[in-house]
């Protein structure tokens, strides 16, 4: 009979806080900022508003293809060694979307390469590595605070790349991101995990599930299958707006200061609704938060098509939907983890971010096609609305007991 091996040291909660959140404040914060150039690429390279869309397109679904491998990566080898190889892939990426003379090469390398590093550097891999060195009773809290710092670097970034575009050219202004997005580097070697060894794998003793049996496992879960589908609808709703309502805006007369200070708000009160649904996580039922976040959306889209839009219309709904912007995303990985444990917990949050990536896909490319189609973003506006409403049912049974797995026979 084998003896239970100690569990392995954890790092300091503040280290991983800061590092953590330092990492998805510069990846997200970037990577938030992206519709700032639609206007400027499409019209000074030729290309059609679907053009960039669906580059975009491409981007969210490398993002969730590749989050899965890199959540197994991580949860496999540590998240260090896949944070410094997706930093040099972002860098990459952002000069390749400043250079790039062709739709499919600022397809491979705006879409394809940008997706894969923000797979590594987001917040897939960085829950794994909370959820691993922090405790259960924090953990969701931890989790807010991580969200809530992605979304401090879209109010932090998106009035610097506005400026950055306005005084160096859109062009230059990626190349300013690129070297902006090394800094992950340092920041991962706050996050070398103990009870891995020398080549940085976890340790056999620490291994009591393989990854075959994690993913089996969690596709015959009903309730991962519903936090699946729910997230869908998160990412269609918030790509779609992100992407799209600078360009939405502009076609109705308001400055482009107006969009910028728009996301910068969506940014800045998503902070505080991260945070907010974080700590409710450790005293509510997660479904419950999960519910009205996903009703609330349909109903403020809701009303901001309904009243005249004016700079002031726009801001309240920047304001009031930005406390719901992200806030899906602390409670639907607290869930993952309560009923699975965080052995898997990257590679299973990979999967469930794969949906929202999909969603994230329909969101944008489908903003380009109907407008490039009708003139109008009319239909997709409506089409978040309804999905707003139908996430809400879905998220409605989930259950959120931790899964009984049989006891190991003893050899």
């Amino acid at each position: 009979m084998h003896s239970a091996s100690p569990p392995p040291p954890r790092l300091s909660m503040v280290q991983v806080l800061a590092c953590g959140a330092a990492v998805v404040t510069l990846s997200m914060g970037i990577r938030h900022g992206f519709g700032l150039w639609l206007a400027p690429v499409t019209q000074d390279m030729g290309w059609t508003r679907q053009t960039f869309a669906l580059a975009m397109a491409i981007q969210n679904i490398s993002w969730g293809v590749f989050g899965i491998f890199g959540g197994m990566l991580a949860d496999r080898f540590g998240a260090f060694r896949v944070l410094i190889g997706c930093a040099l892939l972002y860098s990459l990426g952002l000069a390749g979307m400043a250079l790039s003379p062709t739709p499919l090469l600022f397809a491979l390398t705006t879409g394809v390469l940008i997706g894969a590093a923000q797979a590594g550097t987001t917040y897939a891999v960085i829950y794994g590595v909370l959820g691993r060195q922090i405790s259960a009773d924090r953990r969701s809290w931890a989790m807010g605070v991580a969200a809530a710092a992605g979304s401090f670097g879209q109010f932090l970034m998106l009035p610097l790349e506005g400026q950055l575009i306005a005084s160096l050219g859109w062009q230059t202004a990626l190349l300013v991101l690129a070297a902006m997005a090394l800094l992950i580097v340092p920041l991962a070697f706050g996050l070398r995990e103990p009870g891995f060894d020398a080549r940085g794998r976890q340790a056999p003793g620490s291994r009591g599930q393989s990854i075959g049996q994690a993913v089996a496992e969690a596709l015959r879960h009903p309730s991962f299958l519903l936090l699946t589908a729910g997230y869908f609808v998160c990412g269609f709703q918030v790509v779609f707006i992100g992407v799209h309502m600078p360009s939405y805006l502009k076609d109705h007369g308001l400055s482009p200061q107006v969009a910028s200070f728009a996301l910068a708000l969506i940014g800045l009160f998503n902070v505080f609704g991260t945070y907010l649904a974080g700590s409710l996580g450790q005293r509510l039922q997660k479904r419950t938060i999960l519910v009205f976040i996903y009703w609330a959306r349909a109903v403020v889209i809701t009303v901001f098509l309904l009243v005249p839009l004016s700079p002031a219309s726009v801001y309240v709904f920047s304001a009031v939907m930005g406390a719901l912007w992200l806030s899906t995303v602390p409670p639907t990985n607290a869930v993952v983890a309560q009923i699975f444990g965080v052995q898997h917990l990257s590679m299973l949050s990979g999967f469930v971010f794969f949906s929202h990536q999909i969603g994230s896909f329909m969101g944008v490319w489908l903003g380009g096609y109907l407008y490039d189609r009708t003139g109008s973003y009319d239909i997709v506006w409506y089409l978040a609305v309804l999905l707003g409403v139908l996430a809400g049912l879905v998220n409605l049974p989930v259950r959120e007991n931790a899964i009984v797995r049989p006891a190991p026979q003893a050899a």
